[in-house]
């Protein structure tokens, strides 16, 4: 339990490197950076004022704060994170699993049962309440930033995107949340299309879609640019999410920014079919990605759910796009929670340490661990624009996430339910909601 107070000083923490602002910390921290283990952990003392990350020092050097007589909390080694950044939701279709599971866990049935499922139940009500929901249990976790993808075609968009609008506003003091269109991109060509891109500028929203490979692309493609580029719009987009190895959207994407010269930021999630494409067509693609300025956001326990499912068979690969090779070709690469308890995805609880700590398995993100910790915090952050979220440096809000483990495995073997989340420096109620609180909208 921490102090009532906001003023107190984090005792023998330790912080991952890649996250924690070295240029933040005091001149005489200057061995900080290799303080610690063999997980880049920085071993450091830190000092909350007001809410505020007032001073960081290596571990055992409390007596250069000015402040005397102030709590002192004794982590005992344990891990301070910063709150997780969760850029890949969807929250609109969350927690409908009761009444509409997926027949047999394939993506074309998880697209059948979340339509027919929308058509029947989306309401305002239906659809508010399973968002909150998830934004309680995000918020519970120790998230502090979500950019959700909305099903935003149709009278549903007008529905779904007003809900978002709402909660958008009744949650802004404790979570960040951005927005995404998610429709066919087809639907750009038509003037329901253009009254939606107005739309997604009127709540300061991204402009995206799913991206399929058809005669057509490069015509939808060009539209969506050209719409982003006179109001000034970012860009989101699903892309290949598939096995099949001439699924090459991605490329697309970044073919027609670098022909729009296109200068804001584009994110496209999934890229899965990436993972069984020859060697050479691997290579360009990257070095298009690269040039276009193209950030990637993979969605480990989604993909591995859904994709190379077939009755009878067990799945000969993980579904992942190539993280690793992304990564060392300079193009960021984040992960994300994406479906959650719906028909893509029957489990998730929209805890962001889960699904680093399935990434860290699936993907290899070990051995060596290197700077992964960002693909939760500071890369996500930065592709959505939120430059102060996802580290740990003096003078930003103690926004932190105090976890008992000391090291990876301490911190990915166990649930972590006993995670201790603050808020400007103060502890917040981390209960759960109650699945029952859903049980009349799903007819349990």
């Amino acid at each position: 339990m921490l102090p009532s107070t906001s003023n107190y000083l984090l005792k023998n923490g330790r912080v991952p490197a890649s996250i924690l602002e070295m240029q933040s910390i005091a001149p005489s921290a200057s061995t900080v950076a290799t303080t610690g283990t063999e997980n880049n952990f920085c071993a450091v003392d830190v000092e909350i004022a007001a809410g505020t990350i007032a001073q960081i020092l290596p571990s055992g050097t409390e007596h250069f704060f000015p402040i005397a007589d102030i709590p002192v909390v004794d982590l005992q080694g344990g891990l301070i994170w910063p709150c997780f950044v969760d850029m890949h939701a969807h929250l609109d279709k969350g927690h409908i699993w009761e009444r509409s599971p997926n027949p047999d866990g394939t993506f074309a049935s998880a697209i059948d049962t979340a339509r027919a499922d929308a058509e029947k139940n989306w309401n305002a009500e239906d659809v508010y309440r399973r968002m909150e929901f998830g934004l309680k249990c995000s918020y519970a976790h120790g998230t502090k930033a979500i950019r959700t993808h909305i099903d935003s075609a149709g009278e549903q968009g007008t529905v779904s995107l007003g809900v978002f609008e709402a909660l958008q506003a009744e949650w802004g003091d404790r979570l960040i949340l951005q927005a995404v269109s998610l429709v066919s991109l087809d639907y750009f060509l038509t003037p329901a299309g253009e009254k939606l891109a107005d739309r997604i500028a009127e709540i300061g929203g991204n402009l995206g879609g799913v991206a399929y490979i058809n005669p057509d692309l490069d015509k939808q493609l060009d539209r969506v640019f050209a719409l982003a580029k006179e109001r000034n719009l970012n860009l989101d987009f699903h892309t290949d999410e598939n096995d099949d190895p001439e699924s090459t959207t991605l490329r697309e994407v970044a073919k027609t920014a670098i022909r729009h010269e296109f200068s804001g930021q584009i994110i496209c999630g999934h890229c899965c079919s990436l993972a069984v494409q020859p060697p050479e067509l691997v290579t360009e693609t990257l070095a298009l990605v690269k040039a276009a300025n193209i950030g990637i956001v993979s969605l480990p326990m989604c993909n591995l759910y859904l994709q190379d499912r077939q009755s009878g068979r067990t799945p000969r690969w993980r579904g992942v796009t190539l993280l690793h090779e992304l990564k060392a070709a300079g193009i960021p690469v984040a992960v994300a929670s994406d479906n959650c308890r719906d028909p893509f995805y029957g489990f998730g609880d929209h805890d962001v340490l889960e699904v680093f700590n399935m990434a860290v398995r699936i993907a290899h993100l070990d051995r060596p661990w290197e700077d992964w910790p960002r693909a939760v915090t500071k890369t996500p952050a930065d592709l959505m624009g939120l430059p102060n979220l996802g580290k740990i440096a003096v003078g930003l809000p103690a926004d932190l996430i105090l976890f008992k483990a000391r090291n990876f495995s301490e911190l990915l073997s166990r649930s972590q339910r006993d995670r201790t989340v603050l808020r400007q420096g103060i502890e917040i109620d981390t209960t759960l909601p109650d699945y029952r609180e859903l049980d009349d909208l799903l007819g349990i």
